[in-house]
């Protein structure tokens, strides 16, 4: 059972949510890894520690141009769809700008004069850490610059394997990064917040969802603040609400410490287990 938490901008409250619903299947005893596939600024570690039992980097092909056997035709050029290669016929200039590069091959295949082989260029890496009792954390996080991390989400999705219950802490926004964290989920789980911005971002989620037919619900963070517009929306649209968390100093002021607030106080502890109960897969028919 894969859970996906994610919201549609950062600082929703979605690595609070996922954090403290890992803590409480913790405490349930029940096997569960949680992957932080917000590979550009992973912050799960922050609440979440345990030994690091293995480390890996990913990587990519990227072109190597040998500049001696280079037409300048452009054909390379031409076929990127990534810009990543730089090309001045008029001065006889090409250069491959690695940052933006998806390793696609299509400039590979493009040219016509052998003038391109391939390296291997690390996007970033993977680690994996073993708590007590079938309890991981494994964390994705990129190389400063690299353009996009979906490879990189993809082998740290693929290394929780199928343990029994892996919650996966979603990349923010609604780009190639989130949908690619939500196609490998069973069921998404929205965190917003009752503002005009926080209903802003959840529509782009939802209408993101719906087309790849997704199972999703929402959480409602600092709720008591804005306005009913969110909550509206969600009737209309028949998504599940599926959990309120008032706006409190109190649970701001443990999660600015490094705390999870399930661990402090038995009410939360429950609201999160919960929680959970609500996402096993016979509720989603």
């Amino acid at each position: 059972m894969k859970i996906a938490i994610a919201s549609g901008k950062g600082g929703t409250g979605k690595t609070f949510v996922a954090t403290n619903l890992f803590y409480a299947l913790q405490q349930a005893k029940i096997p569960v890894t949680i992957v932080d596939c917000d590979a550009e600024e992973p912050n799960v570690h922050l609440f979440i520690s345990g030994c690091l039992t293995k480390s890996f980097d990913v990587t990519q092909k990227v072109p190597v141009i040998n500049e001696s056997i280079c037409t300048h035709c452009g054909r390379c050029h031409k076929y990127c769809s990534y810009n990543a290669i730089f090309h001045v016929p008029t001065l006889q200039v090409i250069k491959v700008m690695e940052d933006l590069c998806h390793g696609c091959g299509a400039c590979f295949v493009a040219c016509n004069d052998s003038a391109i082989t391939e390296k291997q260029s690390v996007l970033g890496t993977v680690k994996r850490f073993d708590l007590a009792n079938q309890f991981t954390m494994i964390e994705g996080r990129t190389k400063i610059g690299v353009y996009s991390s979906v490879k990189l989400i993809k082998a740290a999705i693929a290394e929780a394997g199928s343990d029994s219950v892996v919650l996966f802490d979603s990349p923010p926004g609604t780009s190639c990064p989130f949908i690619q964290t939500a196609h490998l989920a069973d069921f998404v789980v929205l965190v917003t917040e009752p503002t005009p911005f926080g209903l802003s971002d959840l529509k782009q989620s939802v209408e993101t969802l719906a087309d790849m037919n997704k199972p999703m619900g929402v959480v409602v963070n600092r709720a008591g603040i804005g306005n009913s517009d969110v909550y509206n929306y969600l009737k209309e649209k028949k998504i599940p609400l599926l959990m309120e968390i008032p706006f409190s100093r109190e649970i701001a002021l443990t999660y600015s410490k490094g705390l999870l607030i399930s661990a402090m106080d038995e009410v939360w502890l429950g609201k999160f287990r919960q929680l959970f109960d609500t996402l096993t897969p016979h509720s989603w028919k």
